[in-house]
């Protein structure tokens, strides 16, 4: 990859539904140009597809980050519990007060709160912060 695919990928995670020409004109290529570039990125894989990303708001379901403190010397110690729920999605340690942030997506807030009750009964987690995603504004996670 070069530096003008670079920028082809580049407008178009901006915008997927960029058109040849406005690419071809951010870049400075011609369209045919462009046009074989990304043709060139989706048959060689490095572009998978496309993809709508819908607001928060406009999901079914509930997303939360739980933030979590335990009393373990080592977090690895703890993230054996959050491997055994379905709905976590990401679990990472960090720094500061709180020692892991996992971040859930469940079917309703019944089972937010189901999993919630879960983890209050762990012996190892003395601090439960929740966070309920109201709204989605950037997600890269599929870069």
């Amino acid at each position: 990859m070069d530096k003008f695919d670079q920028e082809i990928i580049s407008q178009l995670r901006n915008n997927a539904r960029m058109s040849i020409s406005s690419i071809a004109h951010a870049v400075s290529l011609s369209r045919s140009a462009v046009s074989d570039r990304i043709k060139k990125l989706e048959n060689t894989g490095i572009i998978r597809g496309y993809q709508v990303l819908l607001s928060e708001s406009q999901k079914e379901g509930v997303s939360v980050y739980f933030e979590i403190q335990h009393q373990c010397a080592r977090c690895s110690e703890v993230v054996h519990i959050f491997k055994s729920i379905p709905e976590v999605i990401t679990c990472n340690g960090i720094t500061g007060d709180m020692d892991l942030l996992v971040f859930v997506k469940a079917p309703s807030m019944r089972r937010i709160h189901q999993i919630r009750e879960l983890l209050d009964l762990q012996p190892d987690i003395v601090k439960i912060k929740t966070h309920v995603v109201m709204s989605e504004w950037i997600d890269n996670r599929s870069r």
